[in-house]
């Protein structure tokens, strides 16, 4: 029987794929030190009792050590997330991100006995190296234009031109061939991790899966952080009798993947044998912000209305959304969840949960120390 470790595994996606392997008899082990902004530093009640608990953190390399021993395979998801929190806590982001991964590696270098255990390695990354979606303009074909100017978004042209002739393009899905766009410190940690990740692999000889996963949501998202996660915070506001928030005009568009079929991957990229990759999870079918907001309201049956408010912020994409052209091709993949049914389960499971909203109070951060509307 394989032995497996989850850093973060204490979060979502990281509790349902643990979920997943105890079930198909894997051992697991988990990682995680119940972020304050995740898990207010308490252990969730979701957690797995068969799987076996390090309280620690990635960032420490004397924990992160302990809870990789005699493990056949490591799946690497401690993180923090948050793009516009990221600009502002530059240090906390590339600690936790960068560094936690870079110990990772600094272990394996160290201890020859951990490295010659592992199979496998997968690890977390995201949409948000891409930056900017990519774009079909009808002359130059694919395009991959930088993000709108303040001074477009100040008159409220919202959409996005080709920068060769500068007409309005058209957003297509994005293909793991899209050079990287940093924005975002968050973004940056994302890449410094698969880069390292890399180029371990090729070092080591160690197969490595990195998954630049799209906009996960389902049950266990954490209700009460107000810097990812839309679909969370579109619920909590709603429950709250609050309005929905929207910037520009709600009509941007996003890909939003269910954890169950995350969680799913990562079950099958353990079992599978497979050489390193890097793939693209998402659904291929983008949804606007404004019909998330409206499916929100509507399972929720609450009356209220989304606030439309066409303010924006600076550097926030206007489209992206997966091409998963390459993990249905070598994988087999294809997302399971229907979005709206997918939006019921995470609102089912909120129910016993208490909704604090946040919002504002991550607004007003936001504005303190990066300006804007």
């Amino acid at each position: 029987m394989e032995k497996v470790l989850i850093t973060g595994g204490a979060g979502f996606i990281g509790s349902h794929t643990a979920d997943l392997l105890i079930n198909n008899g894997y051992k697991v082990c988990i990682l995680d030190n119940f972020e304050a902004q995740v898990h207010g530093n308490k252990k969730p009640n979701y957690l797995n009792s068969e799987a076996e608990l390090f309280i620690g953190d990635a960032t420490k390399k004397e924990d992160l050590l302990n809870a990789l021993k005699n493990v056949d395979a490591v799946i690497h998801l401690a993180a923090v997330t948050g793009i516009g929190q990221s600009m502002y806590k530059p240090f906390h982001y590339l600690n936790t991100n960068t560094v936690g991964t870079s110990n990772l590696y600094q272990i394996l270098i160290d201890n020859p006995d951990i490295r010659k255990n592992l199979k496998k390695i997968v690890i977390a990354s995201s949409k948000t190296i891409y930056g900017e979606g990519s774009y079909s303009c009808k002359v130059h074909g694919t395009v991959y234009p930088e993000p709108r100017s303040v001074e477009q978004l100040k008159i409220k042209d919202w959409e996005v031109h080709c920068p060769i002739c500068n007409d309005y393009v058209k957003p297509v899905g994005t293909t793991e061939e899209k050079p990287p766009q940093i924005l975002s410190v968050y973004a940056l940690s994302k890449y410094d991790t698969e880069e390292m990740a890399l180029m371990y692999s090729k070092i080591f000889e160690i197969p490595t899966i990195i998954f630049r996963w799209f906009s996960v949501y389902g049950p266990r998202q954490s209700l009460n952080n107000p810097y990812t996660g839309v679909c969370s915070i579109f619920i909590n506001r709603v429950k709250n009798k609050n309005q929905p928030i929207i910037f520009e005009d709600g009509k941007q568009l996003r890909d939003y993947i269910f954890v169950e079929d995350i969680a799913r991957l990562n079950l099958q990229v353990i079992k599978d044998k497979i050489n390193t990759n890097i793939y693209n999870v998402g659904t291929g079918s983008p949804v606007s912000v404004l019909d998330v907001a409206e499916t929100v309201i509507d399972i929720l049956d609450i009356p209220t209305e989304p606030s439309i408010t066409e303010n924006f912020r600076a550097g926030d994409n206007r489209h992206d959304f997966a091409d998963i052209s390459k993990v249905k091709k070598d994988l087999k993949f294809k997302p399971k969840h229907d979005f709206k049914d997918g939006i019921k389960k995470l609102i089912e499971w909120s129910e016993s949960e208490k909704p604090v909203d946040n919002f504002e109070t991550a607004e007003s951060e936001r504005k303190k120390y990066l300006g804007g509307k």
